[in-house]
């Protein structure tokens, strides 16, 4: 029926209700990511980190206050038994910071590489060529300080992801995740058992590696961390600069390729960055697992998959955990301690396992 209507005057039509609040029935509208949660989840990290750092400094075998603790800062106290305490806690909390920091980022670049998220320099055997490269060292020129760890490292992890990558290459589909994860999980093995191998054949060697292959913060100072500052804040900046190129390779490689992204660059530009931050953080700590595993996976479930967020959240929440794991080996045991390296397992693989069975309920 048409519309009738006095000369002069404008039909009157009904309005039509805005594109973006049209639902089907039974279905929720799609709206906009919002980038409150990141906000707040790097606030929350960041507290917990500093709370992370004041338990690294007080708590332990002999305990220290906080007045103890800014006292030891502000004026130390040579006769103070107190005082060196809280100076020898000082580089080990230097340590857990950038050594946490540089294995979450790193989880989180190798995950975007891989496109899984169950991947970590130590599944894909990562780790693994940074020790047997610093285990030959000891072996064959017998290193014994950090600054010659971390180029028989660095030289152990470049080797260890090409060749990860080149065995996950063959065959029609290309380096796949589910390839990736198979041939790094073999790599490691392998390169494990070489490792023990050359250890038994040397005593001077094992007695040398095996406080370092645990994984520990106390046994650095803060020379040596300084040494190892600038290849973390290189490979962490490498880490930043990937974000974009991760997000794309999330879609793809095809669809990558059509959004202009040169797919191998992009690759060998994040793994680059890994074998920085993991090749400094194991010369530094020894091979340190499930920290990379765990924080990038937990923060995917908070804030999503883009890298943008998930790479300097990461950079929060690594220290955070390898801060509160270590302080947790301090008093499990008393009067002994239990080394980095054990309690991140014994902390991250039930909270991994409640991770991964929470998202299966989710997804169901």
């Amino acid at each position: 029926m048409s519309t009738v209507t006095s000369p002069g005057t404008t039909p009157v039509r009904p309005r039509s209700t805005p594109m973006s609040t049209v639902t089907s029935p039974g279905t929720t509208p799609v709206r906009p990511p919002r980038s409150r949660g990141a906000f707040a989840t790097a606030a929350v990290l960041a507290a917990l980190l500093a709370a992370a750092v004041v338990l690294s400094l007080t708590v332990g075998a002999r305990a220290t206050g906080l007045g103890t603790v800014w006292d030891a800062l502000a004026a130390t106290d040579p006769a103070n038994g107190d005082h060196a305490v809280v100076l020898s806690r000082i580089p080990r909390t230097l340590a857990g910071l950038v050594v946490g920091a540089a294995l979450g980022v790193a989880g989180a670049l190798m995950q975007g590489v891989a496109r899984n998220p169950l991947a970590d320099p130590g599944i894909l055997g990562i780790n693994a060529g940074s020790a047997l490269a610093v285990v030959l060292g000891i072996h064959l020129v017998g290193l014994g300080t950090v600054t010659g760890y971390i180029w028989f490292a660095f030289a152990g992890a470049a080797a260890a992801a090409v060749l990860v990558y080149a065995v996950a290459s063959l065959g029609r589909e290309g380096a796949t995740p589910v390839k990736l994860a198979l041939a790094g999980a073999a790599l490691a093995a392998g390169l494990s058992s070489v490792m023990n191998a050359v250890l038994l054949m040397n005593s001077q060697a094992l007695d040398a590696f095996r406080f370092w292959q645990v994984g520990t913060l106390g046994a650095r100072s803060v020379d040596e961390i300084g040494q190892v500052a600038p290849f973390l804040v290189a490979g962490g900046a490498v880490a930043l600069l990937s974000a974009r190129l991760l997000n794309a390779l999330a879609l793809g490689d095809d669809a990558a390729r059509g959004l202009g992204i040169r797919v191998g660059r992009a690759r060998a530009l994040a793994a680059a960055g890994v074998v920085l931050l993991c090749g400094a953080a194991t010369a530094l700590a020894g091979p340190i697992a499930f920290v990379g595993l765990v924080v990038p996976h937990a923060l995917r479930a908070l804030v999503g998959g883009d890298y943008r967020k998930l790479l300097p959240l990461s950079l929060l929440a690594g220290p955070v955990l390898l801060l509160l794991a270590d302080v947790a080996g301090r008093v499990v045991l008393p009067p002994t301690e239990v080394q980095v390296g054990v309690m991140t397992a014994v902390i991250g693989g039930p909270v991994f396992i409640w991770l991964v069975r929470a998202r299966k309920r989710v997804a169901l």
